[in-house]
C-alpha cells in the first residue's frame, strides 16, 4: 500500500488511524486524506503530522457524495487502498435530519466503490468501518456475531447497514478486494464533544448538567479508540478478502455506570468544584432518545483467532488516558467548544 486514501481522516478515529500509521507503525507510503470538514472535523487536530511527515500528508477538502470529486482523487494519486470512515455518525442528528446519513453514508459509499472498482488490479484492499448498531438491539444475552442478521433501528444505522450491503456486493459482484469491521462503541483523544464520553466529561469538569437518557441502563461495548486502529490496519494488512471482522473492547458497562466512573475519576484527578459537590450531583435523567438501543455487545472472537488481534485497555485505563489528555489539551477543548476551529477551517479552507 503506497497511495492509501483515508475518507473522513479529520474526524475522531480517521484522524486518531493517521497518526497511529505515521507514529506508529512502519507504513512508508502516502496517505490521502478527503474529509468534507463538517461540523465535527477538525483538521487542526493533524497540523503537526503535516508539518513532520510532508509530501507523505495530502489533504483534500472534499465531499464523497462528489462522485466527479472522488473520481478525481483515486486518479490523481493512483490510490491503491482505502480506508473508508467518512460517515454521519451521530443517532440524533440521523432523527431530525436523516437525508444527510442517506445521502453520505449509502450515495457516498457508493461512490467510492464505482472510484475503487474502476482501479482495477491497481487497487489492494477497500476497508470500510462499520457499527455495532446495524446488528440492532440484544437481550440481556448474547453477543453480536458476524453472522447476526442485520436489524437497524436508527436512521443512522439504517444508513450504514445499506453501506455495508453495498460493499458487500461489490465483492461479490464484481471481486472488489474488500474488508469490513463492525466495532464496538469507541472513546479516546480528539472526540468531538457530541459523544458521551467527552460531553459527561467537559460539562462534569465545568459544573454543568449531565444529561442521561431515559433510566441510563443501556448498555454499550467500550473500545479504545488506538485499540481499534490497531485492529484496522491488522485487517488491511491480513484479512481476507470479503470478510467481515467484529472489533470490541470486552467493556460492557450501562451509560450511567460509565458517567458515574467518569465522575469518580475527575473528582480525583481535577479541581473540585466550587461548591465542593461530587461531580455525580449534577446528574440529571431526560426523555429517552426514540428507538434507543437496549445493549449491544461484540463477540470479537474471530479477529483474535484469525488474526491475533485483542484490545490492549480495560475501560479504566481507557478512560484515565482519556481523561489525562483532555485535561491536558485544554486549548484543543477551548477551539472545539468555542468554534474557533470552525473560524480557522473557513480561513485556511474557505
Amino acid at each position: 500500500m503506497k497511495n492509501l486514501l483515508v475518507t473522513g481522516g479529520c474526524g475522531f478515529i480517521g484522524l486518531n488511524f493517521i497518526r497511529y500509521l505515521f507514529d506508529e507503525t512502519d507504513f512508508d507510503g502516502r496517505i490521502i486524506n478527503f474529509d468534507a470538514l463538517t461540523y465535527a472535523a477538525n483538521p487542526m487536530s493533524l497540523q503537526d503530522i503535516a508539518t513532520t511527515y510532508g509530501d507523505r500528508y495530502v489533504f483534500i477538502k472534499g465531499d464523497i457524495q462528489d462522485r466527479d470529486a472522488v473520481a478525481s482523487v483515486f486518479k490523481t494519486y493512483a490510490v491503491d487502498s482505502v480506508c473508508h470512515f467518512a460517515a454521519e455518525s451521530h443517532v440524533d442528528r440521523s432523527i431530525a435530519r436523516p437525508d444527510e446519513f442517506i445521502q453520505t453514508n449509502i450515495i457516498g459509499t457508493y461512490n467510492l466503490l464505482q472510484a475503487a472498482r474502476d482501479q482495477g488490479d491497481q487497487l489492494i484492499r477497500f476497508h470500510h468501518i462499520s457499527t455495532d448498531e446495524v446488528y440492532g438491539s440484544l437481550g440481556a444475552e448474547g453477543l453480536f456475531k458476524e453472522t447476526t442478521s442485520y436489524k437497524p433501528n436508527s436512521p443512522y444505522s439504517a444508513s450504514k447497514a445499506s453501506s455495508d450491503h453495498l460493499v458487500r456486493a461489490y465483492n461479490k459482484t464484481y471481486g472488489l478486494p474488500v474488508t469490513t469491521s463492525n466495532c464496538s462503541n469507541n472513546y479516546g483523544p480528539y472526540q468531538f464533544p457530541e459523544k458521551l464520553i467527552p460531553l459527561i466529561m467537559l460539562n462534569a469538569l465545568n459544573g454543568q448538567p449531565l444529561p442521561i437518557y431515559g433510566d441510563g441502563k443501556q448498555v454499550r461495548d467500550w473500545l479504545y479508540v488506538r485499540d481499534h486502529c490497531t485492529a484496522i490496519w491488522s485487517i488491511m494488512q491480513n484479512g481476507n478478502d470479503g470478510e467481515v471482522y467484529n472489533v470490541g473492547g470486552r467493556n460492557e458497562m450501562q451509560n450511567i455506570n460509565v458517567v458515574h466512573l467518569m465522575c469518580k475519576a475527575l473528582d480525583e484527578m481535577a479541581d473540585a468544584l466550587p461548591d465542593g459537590a461530587p461531580r455525580d450531583s449534577l446528574v440529571i435523567y431526560v426523555k429517552d432518545r426514540p428507538g434507543h438501543d437496549r445493549r449491544y455487545a461484540i463477540d470479537c472472537s474471530k479477529i483474535e483467532r484469525e488474526l491475533g488481534w485483542a484490545p490492549k485497555e480495560s475501560f479504566e485505563t481507557g478512560l484515565a488516558k482519556t481523561i489525562h489528555w483532555y485535561l491536558d489539551n485544554a486549548e484543543w477543548v477551548r477551539q472545539v467548544r468555542t468554534g474557533d476551529y470552525q473560524r480557522w477551517i473557513e480561513e485556511h479552507y474557505a
